[in-house]
């Protein structure tokens, strides 16, 4: 049986659902603080990969806020940065997340979420998106006390879902995920929703690359 790997931030939930928060805040600032803080968040899980210091995704998330908060000099109060954390954990899904689950579901694939949150966060993500009812079951990389791109937490989805890397897919927007995907063996989809985004240059390929869900939908037949 074919096995999905959805990876959720940036994929199937959308990241920039805190602008309308950040703009009661900081204003014209909002969608450079949303996309330094979404890239810092990602620097901090990267490094602490590498040190081998873990914390949870959701302490990165709060300490990559602090950060951007001081280097824009935007001067958020503790409230703020606490309602801005919460949001967070309630981030909208994309407007073709529903539908291309509920297409691919019907074809009677097996889908996870595998995701660098933590499975509680990421339990209240889908609830709040309303997309729980398709996934077999949550995959964290905090179960392995890492996060993607280690080789390690690719591994340890395939035994969590008991797949095969011929038979198993990755799908992400984010091009380190895919890349750690290929590199450990697995089929992946790179979802490039911004036709602005440019895909690592390492010769390390998707094995497709579609604009949206939807049109993932269509590949897959």
């Amino acid at each position: 049986m074919t096995t999905l790997a959805f990876d959720v931030y940036g994929t199937l939930i959308d990241t920039n659902g805190v602008y309308e928060k950040l703009q009661t805040y900081v204003g014209d600032h909002a969608g450079e603080f949303s996309r330094r803080w979404r890239n810092k968040q990602l620097e901090y899980a990267f490094r602490r990969g590498l040190m081998q210091n873990y914390c949870d995704f959701a302490t990165c998330t709060e300490q990559a806020l602090v950060y951007v908060d001081a280097e824009l000099a935007t001067k958020l109060s503790a409230e703020q940065r606490q309602a801005l954390s919460a949001t967070y954990r309630q981030l909208p899904a994309f407007d073709d997340a529903r539908a291309s689950l509920q297409a691919l579901k019907e074809r009677q694939v097996a889908m996870y979420a595998f995701s660098n949150g933590s499975a509680n966060a990421v339990q209240q993500l889908l609830e709040h998106a309303d997309l729980t009812e398709f996934f077999t079951d949550v995959v964290s990389t905090d179960e392995m006390q890492s996060f993607k791109p280690n080789p390690g937490v690719y591994s340890h989805f395939l035994r969590r879902a008991n797949a095969s890397h011929d038979q198993a897919w990755l799908i992400s927007s984010n091009s380190f995920d895919v890349i750690g995907a290929r590199s450990a063996g697995m089929q992946a989809a790179w979802i490039k929703r911004d036709a602005h985004a440019v895909y690592d240059p390492w010769g390390i390929e998707p094995t497709i690359t579609v604009s949206s869900l939807a049109q993932l939908t269509d590949k897959l037949n």
